[in-house]
């Protein structure tokens, strides 16, 4: 069953000299598929999580999710479409530094006004999957980056989303970290069937994921599937990013 469709989707920006994010891109994610885009500097991989998650407007095309499409929506019914069906990870994380962990991570659950003792229900449940008992009550400075990116996926699913985005969300990480963060992702899939996008220029990360779509100009270049071992995906991962040239640095 798909959670995700997108259809003939186009971005254009500018008036007299039109340049196009995205040309008339379609695919499809199914319920609790786990799927990267990647693609270098420039190609509209993250306009194309910018239409996703309701951010930006398409110039032509349509997104549904689990079978609405969001341009439909008036913008009260949009912003609470936004709350509850979808969860963001940044790559810059995105948390507050006047609140501590605890607080960061019910925040979504504050805004929709759920009650306390629900929230504290909520939030011991998800520091224990996400070990972060022992950070609740620190600042957001008191914790190492990769502390920072387990507290934000925290609040990304407390509410339980119907959809994870996440854009780039290794890049501010070092290897040990990002490896702890996608074995997080990868269990939040499998364990609770948690459809996930992830935006990524790292092949590591992204051998995470069951399948990925590349995108090269604003069209789709490519898609792969797992099938095998990990390593024999990033391998797989490795040689189409080859093929779309550029160096390492550009994806």
């Amino acid at each position: 069953m798909e959670m995700l469709n997108v259809s003939h989707l186009s971005k254009n920006y500018g008036k007299e000299v039109i340049s196009h994010a995205l040309n008339h891109i379609s695919f499809s994610v199914e319920i609790g598929e786990f799927v990267g885009v990647m693609g270098p500097s420039g190609s509209g991989k993250t306009t194309l999580l910018n239409m996703i998650s309701t951010v930006d407007q398409p110039t032509t095309g349509e997104i549904q999710i689990k079978g609405i499409n969001p341009q439909q929506l008036k913008s009260d019914e949009l912003a609470l479409f936004r709350r509850r069906e979808l969860g963001f990870v940044f790559q810059d994380f995105n948390l507050l530094d006047t609140l501590t962990i605890a607080e960061n991570v019910v925040l979504p659950l504050t805004l929709d006004k759920i009650s306390v003792s629900e929230q504290k229900n909520k939030l011991q449940s998800i520091a224990k999957i996400l070990h972060l008992e022992h950070l609740l009550d620190k600042r957001t400075y008191e914790v190492s980056g990769g502390e920072a990116q387990r507290t934000a996926i925290a609040r990304a699913i407390i509410h339980n989303p119907t959809l994870l985005l996440a854009d780039e969300p290794t890049g501010n990480l070092d290897s040990k970290s990002a490896k702890t963060v996608m074995e997080l992702f990868e269990k939040i899939n499998k364990e609770q069937k948690l459809t996930t996008i992830m935006v990524t220029h790292d092949p590591v990360a992204a051998s995470y994921c069951e399948r990925i779509i590349f995108i090269k100009d604003g069209t789709i270049y490519n898609e792969i599937h797992s099938g095998g071992s990990r390593l024999q995906f990033y391998q797989q991962i490795i040689d189409v990013l080859s093929l779309l040239g550029g160096d390492s640095n550009g994806f």
